[in-house]
Formats: C-alpha cells, sequence, structure tokens
C-alpha cells in the first residue's frame, strides 16, 4: 500500500497541465488549456484543463476529475499506478508496504497482464546485458546497427534466451500464472505444453503514451526460411496494434515541441533518427496507417511528415494513408530517401545537421508527392492520367477545410495543366457521392422512432453529469435574457424541459466549492407582518462567510437537497468548510470519491465550455457575472425558496378538491400566504410572477 505522504507529496507536487501535456497538445485559453479529446472523434476542441483549479474537462464524452482521475482514464491505470507513475515523473520517492499474496491474487485481468508484460520487459533487458549469450548475440547484433548503450536502455531493448521455456519457467517460478502469460502472447500454450514465443529473438518493447508495455516485437537473428523476420505479440486486452505507435512514448514531447511529426515504418528507422538527434518521430511498426493511429498524432500536432525509402513498390503501399491523415484536417509533407536508402541507414550515414537540412530541403507537399509517383504510372496515356487527375482530387475531397480545399485544387489545376472548373466539378461530384453514400450507411444505422403527442413531457436526462443543454447556463441569467420579466421567449419548436430544482442546488454547490471561505456583506431579509397583516421582508445588513450564510438560511428553512449526490457533497463541503480555514478545491477534491469528483469537476468546469468557442475574437460576446458573491449567493437561495414555495402551492392546490368546506378555508389561507410570500421574494428578485 502506498503511504499516505506519498500521496500527499505527489497531488503536493503533480500540475495537471504538464502531465495532460505529454498526451494532448493543449493551448492557451485565458485562464485555462483548450485541446482536443483524447476520448472521443472530433476536430473542434472540447477538452478544457484549468490549471488554477488543477482539474479537468472533456464536454464531448462527459469525463473530469483531477489529474489521477486523467490517468485512470486515458491510461487505465487503477489509482495506485496513477499515484506512482506520478511519483515517478515528479522524481518522488514512493513509501509503501509489500503487497500480501492476497492484494496480489485480488489485481484484476487487465492489472495482471500489464505486470506479465512489464515483468518481461526487466527479464529480456536483463538477458541482453547481463547474460553471456544474451550479450554475445543480442547485443552485437544491436552494437552492429550502431546503437550505443544509452540509446538500449532509452528504449529498453532486450533478448529472448534460445531456449524453448527460458522465459516462461522463470516468470512462473517469480509467482506469476500461465493464464496470464498466454493471454498477453508472452507463452504459447498447447495443452500440458508451453514455450516462449520469442524464442531466440532480439526483442523491441512496444509502450503506450505513458510508457505502459503493451506488447512486443521480435526480430529473429538466424535465416530460418520457415520463421518470420520480425514477430509481433497478437491481440489482446492491452494491445491492439492498430491503435499504438512504436516510440510515441519517447516523442511525445519532442512531437508537441517542434509541433511536427516523423512517420517512418520500422523500429529501427525510429531508434537511428533518435540516436543522430531527431526525437520527434514515430513507427506504425510495419502495420497499415489506421485512423487511431493517426489520432494519437493529432492530439500532438497537426503536422505529419511520412518518410519513405527509395523503395517504389513501398510508396506506392503507403501513400494510401495519405487520405486517412487528411480526413483528419491534418496537413501532409512527404520526403523519400534515395534509392537503397531507408531512414535507419540514412540516418546513421549523416550528422545531425545533414539529416535535418536534407529533411527540410526534400520535404514536399503531399499534392506534389502524389502527382510525382502517379505520373510515372501514367507516362503520357490521356486515360491514366485522367485516373491520375482523380486520384490526386480524391485525396483534396477528404480535407475538411473548404480554404485548403480550394488552395489545393489550383495547385492541382497548375501541376497537371488543366482548368480549375474542370477540377472543382470533378471534387463537388467525388463530395457529393461519399456525401450520398454516407447519409446511406446512416439511414441503415437508424432505429425506428415513434412521434409522442405534444402533451407528453419531454424526456429528460437521467444522468446528473449531462442535463439538457439549458441547464449548462446559470438561472439567474436565464432570467435576465428574458428582460427581468420572468417569462420566456415564445418558441416555434418545443425545448427540453429544465429541472429547475437541479440547477439550482447545483449552483449552490458551485459557490461554496468556489467561495465558501470568502467573507462577504450580506443583506438578510426578515419576514414581518405589517399593521395591515401584509407580509414584509425588511433587510438586515451583517457579515459573514459564504458558507455559513447558505448554510444557516438552508437551515432555518428545513430546505434538504433533492438531488442525492449533491446533497452528499453538501454535508462534506460543509463540514470541510467549517474544519479548515485554508479550503482548497484542488486539494479537496483529491480526496473525495470518484463518482463525487467527477460531479465536482462538471461543476466547477461548467462555465468554462464559453472559452472553448473563443466566442469573443468571432465578435459574438457573451454576457459574463458582474454580480458580487453576495448577491449570486441571495439570488440562488431566493429563486431556490421560491422555487419550493410554488411547490407548495401546487402540492396545496391538489389536496383542496378532497377536504371538508372549513378545511378546504384553511388551504386556500396558506396558499394565499405562500403566494404573498412569492410575490415579496419575487420583488426582491425583480421578477414579475
Amino acid at each position: 500500500m502506498i503511504s499516505k505522504n506519498t500521496i500527499d507529496a505527489v497531488f503536493d507536487i503533480s500540475r495537471l497541465e504538464e502531465v495532460v501535456g505529454d498526451f494532448v497538445q493543449l493551448k492557451k485559453a485565458g485562464s485555462n488549456y483548450k485541446g482536443l479529446s483524447p476520448f472521443s472523434e472530433e476536430r473542434t476542441p472540447s477538452f478544457m484543463v484549468s490549471p488554477v483549479k488543477q482539474i479537468w474537462k472533456d464536454f464531448s464524452s462527459g469525463k473530469g476529475g483531477n489529474v489521477v482521475a486523467f490517468l485512470m482514464e486515458h491510461e487505465h491505470f487503477t489509482y495506485p499506478e496513477a499515484i506512482k507513475y506520478l511519483a515517478k515523473k515528479y522524481n518522488i520517492e514512493i513509501e509503501e508496504t509489500e503487497q500480501t499474496d492476497e492484494q496480489k491474487e485480488q489485481a484484476n485481468e487487465r492489472e495482471s497482464m500489464y505486470l506479465v508484460s512489464e515483468y518481461a520487459n526487466t527479464f529480456f533487458h536483463k538477458s541482453l546485458t547481463k547474460t553471456e549469450e544474451g550479450k554475445s548475440i543480442g547485443l552485437t547484433y544491436f552494437k552492429e546497427r550502431g546503437f550505443t548503450d544509452e540509446t538500449i536502455k532509452k528504449f529498453e531493448l532486450g533478448y529472448s534466451p534460445n531456449a524453448w521455456d527460458a522465459f516462461t519457467s522463470d516468470a512462473i517460478r517469480q509467482g506469476y500464472k500461465l493464464e496470464y502469460l498466454d493471454k498477453t502472447g508472452l507463452t504459447i500454450v498447447k495443452g500440458e505444453k508451453q514455450f516462449d514465443r520469442f524464442k531466440g529473438r532480439v526483442m523491441f518493447p512496444i509502450q503506450s503514451m505513458s510508457g505502459r508495455v503493451l506488447g512486443f516485437g521480435g526480430r529473429i537473428l538466424t535465416n530460418e526460411k520457415k520463421a518470420a523476420k520480425y514477430l509481433n505479440s497478437p491481440e489482446s486486452d492491452i494491445y491492439h496494434k492498430s491503435k499504438i505507435l512504436y516510440g510515441i512514448y519517447q516523442a511525445k514531447q519532442s512531437i508537441a515541441k517542434e509541433d511536427n511529426c516523423f512517420l517512418v515504418e520500422g523500429y529501427t528507422d525510429v531508434i537511428q533518427f533518435n540516436q543522430t538527434g531527431v526525437t520527434n518521430v514515430v513507427a506504425s511498426s510495419g502495420t497499415a496507417l489506421t485512423s487511431d493511429q493517426i489520432r494519437l498524432v493529432n492530439r500532438l500536432t497537426k503536422n505529419i511528415t511520412v518518410l519513405f525509402d527509395g523503395d517504389a513498390a513501398g510508396m506506392r503501399a503507403s501513400i494510401r494513408g495519405i487520405d486517412l491523415i487528411l480526413e483528419q484536417g491534418m496537413n501532409v509533407k512527404v520526403c523519400t530517401f534515395p534509392d537503397g536508402e531507408d531512414p535507419d541507414s540514412f540516418a546513421k550515414q549523416n550528422t545531425l545537421e545533414e539529416l535535418k537540412e536534407y529533411l527540410e530541403e526534400n520535404a514536399q507537399d503531399f499534392i506534389r508527392f502524389k502527382a510525382s509517383i502517379l505520373k510515372e504510372q501514367s507516362k503520357d496515356d490521356p486515360i491514366k492520367k485522367a485516373e491520375l487527375v482523380r486520384d490526386m482530387v480524391t485525396s483534396i475531397s477528404k480535407i475538411p477545410d473548404v480554404i485548403k480545399r480550394e488552395i489545393y485544387v489550383r495547385e492541382c489545376s497548375r501541376i497537371m495543366d488543366m482548368s480549375e472548373e474542370v477540377i472543382f466539378d470533378t471534387l463537388a461530384q467525388i463530395r457529393n457521392k461519399n456525401a450520398q453514400e454516407e447519409k446511406k450507411r446512416n439511414k441503415k444505422q437508424q432505429k425506428p422512432f415513434t412521434v409522442q403527442k405534444n402533451n407528453k413531457p419531454p424526456v429528460q436526462s437521467q444522468d446528473p453529469n449531462e442535463p439538457p443543454m439549458e441547464a449548462y447556463m446559470d438561472m439567474m441569467e436565464m432570467d435576465a435574457m428574458s428582460g427581468g420579466s420572468g417569462k420566456s421567449t415564445p418558441k416555434t419548436k418545443a425545448s427540453p424541459k429544465v429541472d429547475r430544482q437541479y440547477e439550482l442546488e447545483r449552483k449552490i454547490i458551485e459557490i461554496l466549492l468556489l467561495y465558501g471561505q470568502i467573507e462577504e456583506e450580506f443583506e438578510d431579509l426578515i419576514l414581518k407582518e405589517s399593521e395591515d397583516g401584509e407580509l414584509l421582508l425588511e433587510p438586515e445588513i451583517h457579515t459573514a462567510k459564504v458558507f455559513e450564510k447558505i448554510y444557516l438560511d438552508l437551515q432555518d428553512d428545513e430546505i434538504e437537497f433533492a438531488n442525492q449526490s449533491f446533497r452528499d457533497i453538501y454535508y462534506i463541503l460543509i463540514e470541510k468548510l467549517m474544519q479548515d480555514e485554508n479550503f482548497k478545491v484542488d486539494t479537496f477534491i483529491n480526496y473525495v470519491s470518484g463518482d463525487m469528483a467527477s460531479e465536482i469537476t462538471a461543476i466547477l468546469m461548467n462555465e468554462e465550455r464559453y472559452a472553448l468557442h473563443d466566442w469573443e475574437r468571432n465578435e459574438i460576446h457573451v454576457k459574463q457575472k458582474k454580480a458580487t458573491v453576495a448577491r449570486i449567493t441571495n439570488d440562488t437561495i431566493l429563486n431556490l425558496r421560491r422555487f419550493l414555495i410554488d411547490q407548495k402551492i401546487n402540492e396545496l392546490s391538489s389536496t383542496t378538491k378532497e377536504e371538508s368546506l372549513a378545511t378546504h378555508q384553511e388551504i386556500l389561507q396558506d396558499i394565499m400566504d405562500y403566494i404573498s410570500l412569492k410575490r415579496v421574494l419575487s420583488n426582491k428578485l425583480n421578477r414579475v410572477i
């Protein structure tokens, strides 16, 4: 178990924006940062990080939380694994007690597979650097490739002994279960026999963005004709080759810093580039490029430079991936190496300055590159030239940005010596055809629906983390938008029903979180009866902390939160505010349950969503809150009181028909009293009832 001192130190030193920045390219947005969601496919940023509050919110998926929650969501870490990752990142010594056999037994399947993979990585690296076989065979091979000891350590390269079960037997002796050795693909099980998958191969660990070992690539060093030169781990619960890029862990910071990613094909290409000094490079590991792999890069940069060797056949096969990159709205350049050279050999034979100079001078726009490759095929054949133009325009059609599309149409027109009108017409035909096909696919996927009659209430979201769109607006601002009349503007379409009590309770939690310990002057309203028997609220000024004001007012009115989540948060918050004068949200959120932390994050990041749209730069001015904390607090409590009075009036009205005449008169009098009180509250709020 990790000690509380270690956990406190991790939360104290960790900076959310730095940790998230390792996985997502963040850009400054006022006092916050924004970026593309790492949890969903999108082109417009909906992911927000608040350095002040040390929380994040992904508005596309509804997820949110603190730094540990991000690692648990993004990397599928357990809580202890997230703490250990942060401790390692910030060089914090971990204090923990030895895990018991029972605790090891309780680790779930996925965690067990990660543990097995980590152990295998350690085993292979030690085998390479500490055993005679590893040094004479594996280390000799890497040295011949020109890799230094520092590079071998950086990429944690290894060697699997040339014995049928050297690794498997050792892992079982160390307490790792054969079940997980099998599921990770490290061991092949056939009946009662088991043997090592990577027997006699040099090993390349394949890591996630956070450095977790997901699988392995192994290269054979003998000339066995039946054995594959490269062998990868099979697909498993933790390893999906279409969703990972080799070298992304080592390259992520450099990619974000350089704002460009070099994409190569093999492990050694990545390693040799790194050793030469170009570190913003990743590989698709011999597989066809996928959308998931491109999205990994898209979180860090919008620019990809694809590097090809001189093999023409390989280039023709690889350029198919360019269209996928364009579909993601990214900028693509292509660079080829001289015949007989590949990124590995070229980087090995040149200095850093020479390599950088070559890449800069020879990287060309994808449209020119594609034209040069396809022109070679078409020669002077007009039919093939027409196919070439259509192929190029098809690539252009993938680009989501209309301005970029037009620029590329003009470039294509110039290169192919054709009129822009013809190319624009072809582009329109292709895009129209694609739209029709997309429409058909969507239509097939649609589920049958039934039309509800107008007298049925609209369906509301049952998830408190995802209220209707109107729910994101401050309730006081909603009243202001209606001109202070309290009347809504007539609409032609039915809109989702807003749960007003939910929003008001949510607002109270928000005020407590943000302003709970602030001291303000409050104008309390004391209910009195005039000489004419009319109810009046007389103002009385006093100073109090915000949480004291809210607590006493709700207690006086015996108001209970209807929403269970808000009720739980409220009592914990009040207790914490009473005990801790130096209450801080970022500290508080670290020590509540995951569900509660998610709810708190959703509340705190509510208004940050406005910053995502950058409306002011587009001359759309969003109304900002100018009221004081005291005013916002008072108005929220008064609105809640008024809402509850409405509920009480409705409740009393529904009972009048069932009561005797005398009781009926009493109920009517109670209703009139409540209406009088509501009128007083409405006057105070400048509302019309």
